[in-house]
């Protein structure tokens, strides 16, 4: 009978650095809770980039005209008054536009946001 030598090397380090690159490869799974978690910071971050936009245009604009004002570009009163102007007119409807798309998503979502929650909570129950 022939002697047969059997050889194996194991090493976890290299195992756990081959699964961590093939979990790259992998389509993602969402979980319910990461799901719910993404739906509720949509709703609590809807609006925020436009009311932002609105309100630093805004504000440059306004601070436009306090330079005039100021008379650091050599300007007139009426040009500074313009400016600051507008420059509060497009302010203004930054905070009522952050609250009607804050609305309109948190409306949107709510029953996802529910479901989901809902089917979170049977879960863990059963």
């Amino acid at each position: 009978m022939k002697n047969i030598n059997f050889n194996y090397t194991y090493s976890a380090a290299r195992n756990k650095e081959v699964e961590s690159i093939r979990r790259k490869y992998m389509p993602e799974e969402e979980s319910k809770l990461e799901r719910l978690k993404k739906l509720d910071l949509r709703v609590q971050t809807a609006g925020t980039v436009e009311s932002l936009c609105f309100g630093i245009v805004g504000a440059l604009v306004f601070g436009i005209g306090m330079c005039f004002f100021l008379a650091v570009f050599a300007g007139e009163a009426w040009l500074s008054a313009l400016f600051i102007i507008i420059g509060s007119l497009i302010m203004i409807p930054a905070y009522p536009i952050y609250r009607r798309i804050a609305r309109k998503t948190k409306e949107e979502l709510t029953p996802e946001i529910l479901r989901l929650s809902e089917e979170i909570i049977k879960s863990e129950n059963n």
